[in-house]
């Protein structure tokens, strides 16, 4: 592994992604496999102005036996103080930035007891509801990367050794994630390009979009009232651009909750509390799943279906071209973020705020009257394929190609 690369990657994140403000805290949450990105990443940040780098360690080694040894009970009763070790310093003078790095093996739970995963996934995200509020509306800086573990890595490459299969992976993240060159400038003119698409989109203030594919795709999916696009870059509660998600390819909106129609087909495998769900299909009626299956992990779609009430329901959809980068590698990532930018998705569970106007600043209640969903979860899964079609269709009924064979015409 390239560290020239490694460093340009880490500056990237911290200068690009949350884009640290001088007197700013960095928390990173890290997988202890990352030891030499995090030091680049609290480098940058402290040459940035940044007041205090926090890292959170995880081990996923340690996840697995603690999650396979720990009574149910215990899992889920998730204490305070792990909510308050982020709030204490969301809250601070000059705030936090949250930098995520992410990499699991995709099967890291596989054979395990599913229930007792889910409910400890369900109870953690309840806990933490207040901390997750702060980025899903945008009121912080937040950056999600990743890094190659070995058990993700010969996921992806199984025909390799598992030092060459990280070596290929990270070969593949670098080329994807725009690392090689100016890396931070690179990032810069991507977000500028995909303005420009993004304000189009919000012009047209399309009623629905209606998804067509060969595989049996025939989705409406009805537009949330005063919906707004949004793609790469975001804006915190005080200002300040950063990019969310590195790599990100898409444009994502806010579905209205009670209508989306028809059926749609998965394309890719959906990794789900360390398990995979495949050749999913899913049927809606008025914004509610009515009927589902999978080829392989349908226990395990019931199990996410199941989480609560919104969790039938889509707040998220987002919209992929099939020359994507990323899809281009030709590489199933079994990690949702890299797959879901490599086709339109969209996500079980809770909408974004800011997918509609001012919705930063409204309550629950208001996101709801809106069409936004609300749910403990958000769960990206990918139905994008390489001969769909997506239609807009107006409020007075007229019909504008978006996509025609998985790309943008529009």
């Amino acid at each position: 592994m390239n560290d020239k690369l490694l460093k340009q990657y880490g500056e990237m994140a911290v200068k690009a992604g949350v884009n640290i403000q001088p007197g700013q805290t960095l928390i990173i949450n890290a997988p202890i496999t990352a030891a030499d990105l995090v030091h680049h990443c609290a480098t940058a940040a402290y040459d940035a102005g940044a007041k205090e780098v926090v890292v959170h360690w995880a081990d996923e080694k340690l996840s697995r036996i603690k999650m396979d040894r720990t009574e149910k009970d215990v899992l889920c009763d998730v204490k305070p103080w792990i909510q308050d070790s982020y709030l204490q310093y969301i809250r601070s003078e000059g705030s936090a930035a949250i930098l995520s790095i992410t990499g699991q093996d995709p099967e890291l739970y596989k054979g395990l007891d599913m229930e007792k995963v889910n409910a400890y996934s369900i109870a953690r995200m309840k806990a933490l509801a207040e901390y997750r509020d702060y980025t899903m509306a945008s009121r912080i800086q937040w950056c999600v990367i990743a890094v190659p573990g070995e058990g993700w890595a010969k996921k992806v490459f199984p025909e390799l050794p598992a030092e060459e299969a990280v070596e290929k992976l990270w070969q593949t993240i670098f080329k994807v994630s725009r690392v090689e060159g100016d890396a931070v400038e690179n990032w810069k003119d991507h977000a500028k390009q995909r303005a420009e698409r993004r304000d189009r989109m919000n012009e047209m203030n399309f009623d629905k979009l209606h998804f067509t594919s060969a595989n049996g795709t025939d989705l409406y999916v009805g537009l949330a009232d005063d919906h707004v696009w949004g793609g790469v870059s975001e804006y915190s509660e005080a200002g300040v651009e950063f990019i969310p998600n590195m790599p990100t390819e898409e444009l994502f909106t806010a579905p209205h909750k009670d209508k989306v129609d028809g059926v749609v087909y998965g394309t890719k495998p959906y990794v789900y509390n360390g398990d995979l769900i495949e050749d999913f299909v899913v049927t809606f009626k008025d914004g509610k799943v009515v009927d589902y299956d999978a080829k392989s992990g349908k226990e395990l779609l019931k199990q996410l279906l199941s989480t609560d009430e919104g969790a039938l329901s889509i707040g998220e959809v987002a919209l992929v071209p099939a020359s994507s980068p990323i899809n281009k590698e030709n590489v199933l990532f079994f990690n949702t973020l890299f797959d879901e930018n490599a086709a339109c998705h969209i996500a079980f569970g809770q909408g974004y705020p800011g997918t509609v106007k001012g919705g930063e600043k409204m309550t629950t209640e208001q996101l709801l009257e809106k069409g936004v969903n609300d749910s403990v979860i958000h769960e990206d899964v990918m139905i994008g394929a390489a001969d769909m079609k997506i239609t807009g269709i107006c409020k007075d009924g007229s019909e504008v190609e978006i996509f025609n064979n998985g790309e943008w015409v529009f």
